[in-house]
């Protein structure tokens, strides 16, 4: 059985992105694309794609929505985790050689990431820890910046006789989701009442980053484009929900103070 990665092994941790589409069939042809996921099964209007079997990411069709709004309250990003630096890198070059835009690309200190959109305007990271002995600590915060990343240094994890990137490795997770809200510290509020995540590190007052077990995040929620948004309007493309996979929450569905449906699996 193939190890996953420390944030798919913490008690409660991402399972799964639902996403709702204007037109589903191309955005499922476009993450197949951009990371090489399987699609698994269509059910009820929807595409499941994933890995190995894994579903990571639902697309409902919804071709009537409204197209997301990014001054809402939603998705700000799906990050899609890696198992191995040397994947990152294949997955880097990969972009190059298929002329892929990315919108960004930092070093995290704790991982190292590249950002784009997808033809819907959700936000999409591809990343890879740095290992977890090397994490710092900034008082009581995880050590967490942006600042830019060396691709040179990056690419000299692979050469001309690295297989080239086609199909998602194996182990590849939703590591975390990055989340537009109105308010962090609502959002932070929430997420340790409901759910009993810590705050690992903050930006200011419009930055938060949650966590189970120890990880540098499995939640994001910033408020950047969306300070004093109120509830997300159910008619717009974009988020749909969010799945966790806990030990100890199991079985419930909630929505945070602004409407988003985070759902709960058994581990």
């Amino acid at each position: 059985m193939t190890e996953l990665p420390f944030s798919a092994t913490t008690p409660t941790h991402i399972a799964k992105v639902g996403l709702k589409a204007r037109d589903a069939d191309a955005l499922a042809k476009f993450y197949r694309q951009l990371l090489g996921l399987s699609e698994l099964a269509r059910r009820s209007g929807a595409i499941v794609l994933g890995v190995e079997g894994r579903e990571l990411l639902e697309i409902e069709s919804a071709p009537s929505a409204k197209p997301d709004d990014p001054r809402s309250a939603g998705l700000f990003h799906t990050a899609f985790l890696l198992p191995t630096r040397k994947d990152l890198a294949r997955w880097v070059r990969h972009a190059g050689e298929n002329r892929i835009a990315v919108t960004g690309a930092s070093d995290h200190l704790v991982s190292e990431a590249l950002y784009l959109n997808d033809p819907e305007g959700n936000g999409i990271e591809i990343y890879a820890d740095r290992p977890k002995e090397t994490w710092k600590k900034n008082g009581g915060d995880i050590a967490m910046a942006t600042e830019r990343l060396n691709i040179e240094n990056l690419l000299g994890e692979i050469d001309a006789s690295t297989p080239a990137w086609h199909d998602a490795p194996e182990a590849t997770v939703i590591g975390h989701v990055h989340l537009r809200v109105g308010d962090p510290k609502a959002a932070e509020d929430w997420w340790h009442s409901e759910l009993g995540f810590d705050t690992m590190a903050r930006y200011g007052s419009q930055a938060v980053f949650l966590a189970s077990g120890g990880y540098h995040h499995h939640i994001g929620a910033n408020s950047w484009a969306s300070a004093g948004a109120g509830p997300r309007d159910p008619d717009r493309a974009g988020l749909a929900y969010v799945e966790l996979a806990s030990s100890d929450h199991a079985g419930r569905t909630l929505r945070d103070p602004w409407g988003t449906e985070i759902r709960v699996k058994a581990v």
